[in-house]
This record gives C-alpha cells, structure tokens and sequence, in this order.
C-alpha cells in the first residue's frame, strides 16, 4: 500500500468551511478524471484552502491495482465528509447525501447511555446544504437513519428521490413520497441533468439482530459512463461471496474497529484490507467515524483498535 495526500492528479478530501456571517461554501475533495496515481507517482503536497477547517485527508492506493487511466468529466467523484457516516458525494452534477446527521446529536433516543456531538461541524445547519437531488441511507438505525435530521429535511423536501433499505421503511414512508428500497443485489438509475444515469447497486451489510433478519446496506455507486466506481459501507461489515463478484475503484471504509467487550460494533484493520482486495480497489478513503465527542454509559466502554497508519 502506498500513502496518498495530495491534490493533483488524485484524490484529495478536504473538511468543509463553515461561515456564521454567510451561507457556507463547500470546499470538495476531488476524485481526478485524469488518471489513478501510482505508487511510482505520488504527491504529497497539501491541497489547499482558505478555510481554517480545511486539511487533507490520508487515503490509500493499491499498488498493484493502481493504472493510468483517462476519464471524461462526467465521471469525476467529488467526496464532502460531514463526520460521523455523513457525506456528500457530488456525481455527474448530482449531490447525493448519505446517512446525514445534521442536527442535534447522536444519542438513539437514549442520551444517558449514549451521547455524541461533531468535533468541527458543530454549527452545521440544513441550511448550510447545497442542492441535494438524492438521499441514501445504508442502515434503519439513528446513526444512519437520524429521524432528528430527517423529519425537518423531509418538511423542506418531501419529493426528493430517496434510496435506502428496507429495514427503514417504517421510518421513511412517514417522511417522504418518493422512496425507493432496495435488497443486496438489486439497483436503481439516478438520471442526471443531462439525460446521463447513475447506478445505485445494494451490496450486503451487518445483520443487526437475529441471524434471520434482512442485512443492512453497502452501496456501489456507478458513474454516469460507467467507468468508475465507489463502495460504501460504513461498518467494514460484508458478505464475502457477494462482495467478491463485484468492483470498485474507490472504497470508503472504516479502518479503526470500534468495540465493546466480546463484540464488534464497526469493524477495520485486516478486515478493511480484505475487503479492498476483493473489490480491487484503486483508492481506499478511511472514515474516522468513530471520532466523535460522545459521552454517557455506553461510549465509556467503546475501544478503538489500530490505527490507520498500522492499516497503511
């Protein structure tokens, strides 16, 4: 594995900015339509900003996956972390906002067993927001589906399209019109500006309860030319049979494990290396989503384990 941080001709993620006086502006980090960095061919330069938040976020390439390749503009990533699972992924024109929590905090109705705030997007409103045109949710649970975010954002738009799991739709229906559930394996198109489509696919994620329950969701997300592609799941939980069919070239993924006593709450280390691996991934993003402000019963007895240097 090789150490990305740079700006030119690769991928470079940068926090947003925040103004109280002003409407913030979005500084995204970019995926290059260019070409993929090779390990022979690495900048390390910061990108830069003029806002006080903005920093480079390490990624990680693949060195026997990594190839010069051309792209047309449509299929350009570009990648806004919110913190926590939140982000916003800006494809072929197309905003698309994942797992958002963005206001209050994260406590799952449950404040005294657990409770946790952003460390720099503290101010953050739905305000703040671009235009969104897409909403996902991977998972039913408030870490994923925050209905404290949700319920105002469906009053503001109640028609935007939504694509999320099944496991959710007791608490989407409620909320908006035009929600569309998918099972591991099946897809749905996002049509773009220009008459382009963007590919959704659901891949298979955590089993939050009883072996027989339906499993949450990963997505890969598929350019409007089809010629890059990016996987998500936020926990590094996955079924390897499904997995292994399937490519990416970009993968977010957690890489510090989160765990309780004799349980894993979000996976990462060797697990996060496998599963770049099985997608043979060209670039690895590693979410810190953990790395929140959390108090209470339960975030006393969270641990982390590794670290992304010991991942590189």
């Amino acid at each position: 594995m090789a150490t990305l941080q740079c700006n030119c001709n690769s991928l470079a993620l940068n926090k947003p900015s925040y103004s109280r006086r002003r409407r913030r502006q979005f500084l995204q980090p970019l995926f290059s339509s260019t070409r993929f960095v090779s390990s022979n061919s690495i900048c390390t330069s910061s990108s830069a900003t003029t806002s006080r938040w903005g920093c480079a976020v390490s990624a990680v390439v693949s060195e026997e996956n990594a190839v010069g390749s051309s792209f047309s503009a449509a299929d350009v990533f570009k990648l806004t972390y919110l913190e926590g699972n939140s982000w916003i992924w800006n494809v072929g024109g197309i905003n698309i906002l994942v797992d958002p929590i963005l206001v209050g905090n994260l406590d799952f109705g449950i404040p005294w067993l657990y409770d946790a705030a952003k460390k720099v997007l503290q101010k953050f409103q739905l305000s703040d927001l671009p235009e969104i045109n897409c909403l996902l949710i991977t998972q039913s649970l408030d870490d994923h589906c925050h209905l404290k975010t949700l319920k105002p954002f469906s009053q503001k738009f109640p028609d935007i399209r939504v694509i999320a799991t099944p496991n959710a739709k007791g608490l989407l229906d409620p909320l908006f019109r035009n929600v569309t559930y998918l099972e591991p394996g099946e897809s749905s198109d996002i049509e773009t500006n220009y008459g382009s489509k963007i590919s959704v696919k659901a891949t298979a994620g955590p089993v939050l309860g009883p072996p027989w329950q339906r499993p949450e969701n990963g997505y890969i997300v598929t350019s409007p030319q089809g010629q890059l592609s990016l996987y998500y799941e936020p926990h590094c939980v996955y079924n390897q049979s499904f997995t292994e069919k399937e490519r990416a070239d970009i993968v977010i993924t957690p890489v510090i494990k989160q765990l309780l006593p004799n349980f894993t709450l979000v996976s990462g280390q060797e697990d996060a290396v496998k599963l770049a691996k099985l997608l043979q991934a060209k670039f690895i993003v590693p979410m810190k989503n953990g790395d929140l402000d959390s108090k209470g019963l339960l975030a006393s007895l969270i641990s982390g384990e590794g670290t992304v240097e010991s991942f590189k």
